[in-house]
């Protein structure tokens, strides 16, 4: 089964929209139930893990093609109770609440699960994934780990985030990164090869020590400088 969703996530990735014009056959249809059942799988585990950015990204795709999916007014009281349910769960994403949001998950999910029953589908029964098909995506807020493991590691020399007004606990005149990451010679490649090397003693003061990190910590504060570079290229 594994087998067979992995042969199919080119067609449905992450922003896979299905186009249903009028007169749209079965297996139109069909297609995309499929891409809705795709996205309901990354919108749980985007919760699940506090990354509400892609939560809402993914609750985006599914209204969409909810709408699509939805095609006769025979259908408006079934409608109506899924829009309340995508409704409480825009409400817990946006409100960052990871208790509300998986209560909200499974409401939408019995409520697709009604829908089926009442159009004679009732074989088909979804439930909240056990584990994601998708092992080339991580689900973690990635930036925002970034951005933790940062001020964390860099922060008590460099101002991490301007918007924070931090202040360093050490005043050695560190650049910050928001400095850093305007510097057209400096990229992220430049970054990932100073935090993996040993570059204890560099500096003007040669100060700044070997943080201890390992590899994926490595690829989150990366992933945060980039978005720093892209803020200032906007």
């Amino acid at each position: 089964m594994i087998a067979a969703i992995a042969a199919m996530l080119p067609l449905f990735n992450a922003g896979a929209q299905v186009n249903l014009p009028s007169g749209s056959t079965s297996t139109q249809r069909s297609d995309l139930m499929i891409a809705l059942q795709f996205q309901h799988i990354k919108l749980w585990f985007a919760g699940k893990l506090s990354n509400w950015d892609l939560a809402n990204y993914e609750l985006r795709q599914i209204q969409e093609n909810l709408q699509k999916a939805t095609p006769t007014s025979s259908e408006s009281v079934r409608s109506s109770q899924t829009t309340e349910q995508l409704q409480a769960l825009d409400h817990a994403i946006q409100q960052r609440d990871a208790t509300a949001f998986a209560k909200a998950y499974s409401d939408l999910t019995n409520g697709c699960n009604a829908c089926h029953r009442a159009s004679g589908f009732g074989s088909i029964t979804i439930q909240v994934p056990a584990n994601s098909p998708f092992s080339d995506q991580l689900f973690v807020d990635q930036i925002a780990e970034g951005r933790a493991l940062a001020r964390g590691t860099c922060g008590l020399c460099h101002v991490i985030s301007d918007s924070s007004r931090e202040t360093p606990a050490f005043r050695f005149p560190a650049p910050s990164f928001s400095e850093i990451a305007s510097r057209p010679s400096f990229s992220a490649n430049d970054l990932r090869q100073l935090l993996t090397s040993n570059h204890r003693r560099v500096g003007p003061n040669q100060a700044m020590l070997k943080p201890k990190l390992v590899e994926y910590q490595i690829d989150a504060i990366v992933a945060f400088f980039e978005t720093l570079q892209a803020d200032r290229a906007r």
